[in-house]
């Protein structure tokens, strides 16, 4: 089920050649309709990332790409009955389970990253308004996150997350971590047509105090690695994993695009590169992520 739409969706991930990248199939539609996953095909990013092409549209696609970032995927077809991708419990931890379940095959090419050389940021606001994103130089991909939502629930956990692919293993750490959201926004949420299938099922909910699912929380600072999750989603639709230091305050989807749009636009600051041999790769990239 979609979490936005609640429509019942169906999702098919197949093989592709190199060189493909990740692309989404409307295979719903009269004549189906190929979406490819870059940062300018993003046309929406309230409340999730959605792509649009040839008057098509795919949306909540975060946990998927996140998925795929973690495990170091880089070429898929994506086939899909609808227009969001399934919430399934909220996390990315199903995707990665059934993706290692596949099997995951090294093709023989180079792959190719994007490496950033000069620090890129993007902001907003000021005061108790400031967010923030910002993508820096480093031989590595490490994503770092400060959330700051002013509620006892949140307050008490971890308000700040750090992964780094080099050292930590994304199905372990981050995979687990549920998309979450207040009781008392479910209201206008659904007015503006949006989590129309949420529930406990798949989100850790919070009335005014406390979280109400049953379970509790997976990880003691759940909501900061629930953003790391999303940002590593929104950041993989560049379509080359990056070569980057990123680190965020209070950023969300639509800041993500905007910062990736800020890097494209300025050519000095990245450059494409592949590693013909594998010790100077960065720790992490050589290999399929490991299992859980």
């Amino acid at each position: 089920m979609g979490l936005h739409s609640g429509q019942r969706v169906e999702l098919t991930l197949r093989p592709a050649e190199p060189d493909t990248g990740i692309i989404f199939r409307r295979i719903d539609l009269p004549e189906p309709v190929n979406i490819p996953v870059n940062a300018l095909s993003v046309s929406d990013t309230r409340m999730a990332s959605t792509i649009s092409a040839g008057g098509a549209r795919v949306q909540t696609i975060e946990h998927l790409m996140s998925a795929c970032a973690g495990l170091g995927l880089d070429n898929l077809y994506v086939d899909i009955t609808a227009e969001e991708v399934p919430i399934l419990d909220g996390s990315s931890a199903s995707f990665v389970f059934l993706l290692q379940s596949a099997g995951i095959v090294l093709q023989n090419v180079p792959k190719r990253f994007i490496r950033v050389k000069q620090t890129v940021e993007v902001r907003e606001g000021a005061g108790d308004s400031l967010k923030w994103a910002r993508l820096e130089p480093f031989h590595g991909y490490k994503l770092s996150f400060e959330i700051d939502f002013g509620h006892p629930a949140v307050d008490s956990t971890g308000q700040r997350a750090v992964f780094d692919l080099s050292i930590d293993n994304y199905s372990r750490d981050i995979a687990r971590a549920r998309t979450f959201g207040f009781t008392k926004d479910v209201e206008h949420l659904r007015i503006n047509g949006l989590a129309l299938g949420g529930g406990l099922d798949n989100a850790v909910v919070m009335d005014d105090y406390k979280v109400l699912n049953t379970g509790g929380l997976r990880y003691d600072d759940e909501f900061a690695k629930h953003k790391i999750l999303d940002a590593m989603g929104d950041l993989y639709v560049i379509g080359k994993p990056l070569l980057a230091a990123y680190s965020a305050f209070r950023s969300g989807h639509a800041m993500n695009n905007q910062l990736l749009r800020a890097l494209l636009a300025n050519p000095k600051c990245y450059e494409i590169v592949s590693f013909d041999d594998e010790k100077k790769a960065p720790v992490g990239f050589s290999k399929p992520a490991r299992a859980w």
